[in-house]
């Protein structure tokens, strides 16, 4: 394809495997080669497991071959700089795109309040559903919250591999009432959510970018976020992975 082609420049979509490929051509057909990085590999929770820890090796012996890296958060790019010593002229930070506007105008065709009227207030979450999004602290900061604020609800929109973990969590804390999980919206009906909800959180152990965080921040929605991505950049609420930390930050922000 190269040869054929005449390809001069690559890019790698990660500092992993197709690093591994990127780097291989780079040295073979001599072209310059950017690799891009949108996963948070200096979080303390990154390495989770065997494979992680194999990708994380990969990426510190990749990213220092790259003739340019594209970072999509100054997060990213402050751990390659600053961790790993990389070049600071190399790094471009490109983030992820989000049509804002489209956000901002979008009409809304889906009202939580509507659908949920038992509740005066509501905490909304969209994410998938996996052990990285750290869900379970918002569940288990949740009974303080609805011990201070009754009428509150917190809805948690998203799919994926703990769905009956989460749910067995509701149950066990015995906050049904008030704890409910939607299955993943398309676009629309998430921007909607967004508008008709009071408050947007963010649990994840880690995150590259965000951009349901961008999405938030374009909906107006008040926002409170681990420490993640561009958590920061859109002006979130920071908190600790400490349920009582969560639970007070979400009251504040509801009275």
């Amino acid at each position: 394809i190269i040869e054929k082609r005449g390809i001069t420049h690559m890019t790698c979509q990660d500092p992993f495997l197709t690093a591994m490929a990127g780097t291989a051509l780079k040295r073979q057909f001599k072209l310059p080669l950017e690799l891009q990085i949108h996963t948070d590999i200096g979080s303390p929770y990154y390495v989770r497991s065997f494979a992680d820890k194999v990708r994380l090796m990969m990426a510190k012996s990749y990213l220092p071959q790259a003739d340019t890296i594209r970072a999509v958060s100054a997060r990213i790019k402050e751990y390659l700089t600053q961790k790993l010593g990389l070049e600071d002229q190399k790094i471009s930070i490109r983030p992820i795109f989000v049509d804002t506007e489209r956000v901002k105008n979008a009409p809304i065709t889906a009202d939580l309040r509507a659908k949920y009227p038992q509740f005066k207030r509501i905490v909304l979450i969209a994410s998938r559903l996996e052990p990285e999004k750290n869900i379970s602290l918002a569940l288990n900061s949740w009974p303080e919250v609805k011990k201070a604020i009754p009428d509150a609800g917190l809805i948690i929109v998203g799919t994926g591999s703990e769905h009956s973990s989460l749910s067995n969590q509701i149950l066990h804390l015995k906050i049904s009432d008030s704890a409910i999980i939607e299955k993943w919206a398309d676009q629309q009906t998430l921007y909607s959510f967004y508008k008709t909800a009071d408050l947007f959180v963010l649990t994840s152990f880690f995150e590259g970018y965000g951009m349901t965080l961008v999405e938030a921040q374009a909906s107006g929605i008040k926002i409170i976020s681990t420490d993640v991505g561009v958590a920061k950049e859109v002006g979130a609420t920071i908190v600790s992975n400490d349920s009582r930390d969560l639970a007070q930050a979400i009251i504040a922000a509801l009275r």
